[in-house]
């Protein structure tokens, strides 16, 4: 009878399989500090969206999701020793969220194998794949935001801004000063005068950039603000009277943390993005009853269809698609960091993909190559509407200056290959 039943359990461990190790998406979130408004819901909506596909899809292609949070602060010091601390464990890929942090990562990554997804921010030549290898920003970069920012004044304008002026306050960093070379490129182009107002860190203190901006009267404003900072600018524009409807913020300049604090005043001011808004969108019912109803929710559930909670969401299903590329082309749900480097570089989002995957027309079409990591860069302008307390759509996705963000992208990355003895690759 014992060697029956011994026969058993061997026979039932050899039709069992081999056990498949979890698919571990790092999550360098930031929870706390000046920027956890900004932070905390995209964390949410990055960690909720696995969730779902672990408790409604059992994983992803038969392969359960573990998430590794690790809190950086936005710092970027602390961010290093989160990869650092987590690459161990199987890390696929890295959303550093936060440009001084994807900076560090970058020659770090690539030598260790590990992708770097930063989407929408980073080093914005690293859309050139040729050069960097391991480094995708999809769909849209930082120069295709101060291009699409400029493109709808020219709509607003009838195609003539001459004479105008702009001012761009902007997050004293790398990220604030990412669109400044290429707002330069296009103030030769139209004719518009740029003047470049830098807040440090944290952002709490604008007074004397705001009194300027009274003194000077620009004709509009752009922001390249991030956290406090956002708030803190919306509140001294609302006190010095500054029109809202010509006060236009970057994608990390336009979530509801950043408008909310200003009350009815700051109705009409507008934000980039190059993604959907709200919660109107399939994937958000399936969030809430597999999610948010069964109390498996990284925060409290209130922050679905909120700007960040909706871009955490997006960044995980981006990540979430480029693993099934990668266990396509392989042939295995196990993947490893090299094969997910390849799901990235062959995904492709279609609007029928985004259809079944619950977000219609939530996000533009794009298809990745090995030349190219960077997307579309489609860009959309979104207008704040206090009463209603919903940001809507005030022009749709539109093409940015492909022709100068190409060439801008090409210089900056040969020189970058150039300063790292890099050999392009994809010839």
């Amino acid at each position: 009878m014992k060697m029956k039943f011994a026969t058993m359990a061997v026979a039932a461990v050899m039709t069992a399989g081999p056990v498949m190790a979890d698919l571990v998406f790092p999550s360098l979130s930031y929870r706390t500090g000046p920027y956890a408004a900004s932070g905390i819901p995209f964390a949410d909506g990055y960690a909720d969206y696995f969730t779902l596909l672990n408790e409604r899809d059992g994983g992803i292609g038969g392969a359960k999701i573990r998430m590794v949070e690790c809190e950086t602060g936005y710092n970027t010091e602390k961010g290093v020793e989160c990869y650092e601390s987590t690459k161990g464990e199987g890390a696929l890929v890295y959303q550093p969220l936060s440009t001084g942090i994807t900076y560090q990562l970058i020659p770090k990554a690539t030598a260790d194998g590990i992708p770097i997804h930063s989407m929408g921010y980073g080093r914005t030549s690293a859309a050139n794949g040729t050069v960097f290898s391991h480094v995708f920003n999809y769909p849209a970069n930082y120069w295709d935001g101060a291009s699409g920012a400029i493109n709808y004044l020219l709509d607003e304008n009838s195609g003539d801004i001459n004479g105008k002026k702009i001012a761009l306050i902007y997050h004293n960093s790398a990220y604030g000063k990412e669109p400044i070379r290429t707002l330069e490129e296009l103030q030769k182009i139209h004719g518009f005068e740029l003047t470049l107002l830098p807040v440090d860190h944290p952002g709490q203190e604008q007074k004397s950039q705001w009194l300027q901006i009274r003194r000077d009267r620009p004709d509009y404003v752009v922001m390249w603000g991030w956290g406090v900072m956002n708030q803190v600018a919306v509140q001294e524009a609302v006190n010095i009277r500054y029109p809202m409807e010509n006060f236009i913020g970057v994608w990390w300049s336009g979530s509801e943390a950043d408008v909310i604090p200003a009350g009815a005043a700051a109705n009409g001011y507008k934000a980039l993005t190059f993604h959907g808004v709200g919660k109107d969108y399939p994937v958000y019912d399936d969030i809430q009853q597999y999610v948010v109803d069964a109390g498996k929710a990284a925060g409290a559930g209130d922050q679905i269809g909120t700007v960040q909670y909706n871009r955490g969401m997006y960044a995980a299903m981006l990540a979430a698609e480029a693993a099934k590329t990668a266990q396509d082309i392989h042939g295995t749900p196990d993947i490893t960091p090299a094969m997910m480097r390849d799901g990235m570089e062959a995904l492709e989002i279609t609007e029928a993909k985004m259809a079944e995957l619950g977000l219609p027309n939530f996000g533009p079409e794009f298809k990745v190559s090995c030349e190219q990591h960077g997307g579309p860069g489609l860009v959309g302008v979104t207008q704040w509407d206090a009463a209603a307390g919903e940001w809507n759509f005030v022009s749709e996705f539109k093409p940015t200056d492909r022709e100068l963000i190409g060439r801008l992208v090409a210089e900056d990355s040969a020189a970058y290959a150039a300063e790292n003895s890099i050999e392009p690759r994809c010839n």
